[in-house]
């Protein structure tokens, strides 16, 4: 028998915010989080702005100094939200059916910089043994089954942009199928460096504004490029009756999920939208969408003139012209910024919140809309809606599309 999946913990770090409550606050307050670059030298860079996180002691957030010095920050930014999410669920679970997926879409970057500068400049015996198990992608899932005496399946995921909407839907997909009684689930990056920015910068998807409050531009027609952003989304995924059994705190239900693939292009989406179309209405048909529901759609909303119009095509055509119409959306990385692997969860986080308290965070500077993206994207000033539905939606280089639909509970 197939089981229900819902969420009952949530932790985050982002541009936002280093915990899900003020990261929460900020977006229904429409606070951005993009600013001047801080922690490296962009003198030499063609982009200068980027959405960092901010204020932020890994101390402070449980991980150990020794954890902090030895690893990734990409890693521990995965850490410190995987213990906000486990916050009050801890030795609530048998070992041996609690999981983790985590991914992340670059990785250690920041580590390899670093080490190729060192053995270009130093030499290889100067590179670091620590080298390997910091940069591999599936380091920070490895660290929280550790942490969190996960001993089931771990499973890392890479899909560039969608890699924390994939953790999440394969995730509810293994609790649904008596896989497991609850996963660790979500995507971590930390990407801000020189050598990611030229790359972003040089295949034209970084925006060049110089006002970082008016860089990130989802929907709009003056939009240029998305805002290169940092942080980590991780949810708690449970068994509906394991949850209720224990009184845990439910903040939504899972309750679909679609992942197909353009096969079109390495970073451009299929300007008709129609495999991003096919994931949205596997998502929303497994969720039993009706006529009666109030949707809200967490955009994947980058804010690149291609993504945000095919984006739009792929919206009408999953729900056909007059139910997009009626639907809420935003895109909370015109506040955050594009948080590459870790968006996915940042965004399931916000929308699993919206159903929650009812409140459509708004989509900022969408001032001047584009003609082409019409539908209500929550122009500057959040929304009460009495939501009954909500999903999130991700896309990703190599043609990755992936949705998760939440129901209210």
């Amino acid at each position: 028998m197939e089981k229900r999946v819902v969420i009952t913990g949530m932790g985050a770090i982002t541009p936002l915010g280093n915990d899900v409550e003020t990261l929460w606050n900020n977006l229904v307050n429409g606070v951005c989080g993009i600013d001047y670059i801080t922690r490296i030298d962009t003198s030499d860079l063609p982009v200068k702005i980027a959405a960092e996180v901010k204020d932020f002691d890994p101390l402070q957030h449980g991980v150990d100094a020794a954890f902090a010095r030895r690893n990734d920050l990409f890693a521990i930014y995965a850490m410190a939200a995987s213990i906000e999410a486990m916050k009050g669920n801890e030795g609530c679970f048998d070992p041996e059916r609690l999981g983790v997926f985590v991914g992340s879409g670059e990785g250690g970057f920041d580590t390899i910089l670093r080490e190729i500068v060192k053995w270009k400049e130093q030499g290889a015996k100067w590179v670091s043994p620590l080298l390997i198990p910091s940069m591999i992608s599936n380091i920070a899932a490895g660290n929280i089954a550790i942490r969190h005496n996960a001993c089931g399946v771990c499973v890392p995921i890479v899909t560039a942009c969608a890699t924390g909407t994939h953790s999440i839907g394969e995730a509810y997909r293994a609790i649904k199928h008596g896989y497991a009684d609850a996963i660790i689930a979500g995507g971590s990056e930390a990407a801000v460096n020189p050598i990611s920015i030229a790359g972003f910068a040089n295949c034209k998807a970084l925006t060049r504004a110089e006002d970082p409050k008016q860089a990130s531009l989802p929907f709009d027609k003056r939009r240029a490029g998305f805002v290169l952003g940092e942080g980590a989304g991780i949810v708690l995924l449970e068994e509906y009756e394991h949850a209720k059994a224990r009184g845990a705190k439910i903040y939504a239900e899972v309750c679909g999920y679609g992942n197909t693939c353009d096969a079109h292009h390495v970073t451009a989406p299929h300007p008709e939208g129609k495999q991003a179309a096919r994931a949205i209405k596997m998502a929303l048909d497994e969720a039993k969408y009706n006529e009666n529901d109030v949707l809200h759609i967490n955009t994947h909303g980058t804010g690149t003139p291609l993504n945000d119009s095919s984006e739009t095509a792929a919206i009408k055509l999953a729900l056909g012209e007059e139910n997009a119409r009626k639907a809420y959306l935003n895109s909370t990385k015109s506040m955050t910024g594009h948080l590459l692997g870790a968006a996915g969860g940042v965004e399931v986080i916000a929308a699993a919140l919206a159903l929650y308290h009812g409140i459509v965070p708004p989509t900022i500077n969408l001032n001047d809309p584009d003609p082409v993206c019409d539908l209500d994207y929550t122009a500057n000033t959040a929304k009460k809606v009495d939501l009954t539905i909500a999903i999130s939606e991700s896309l990703g280089f190599g043609g990755h599309n992936s949705c998760i639909a939440l129901r209210k509970i």
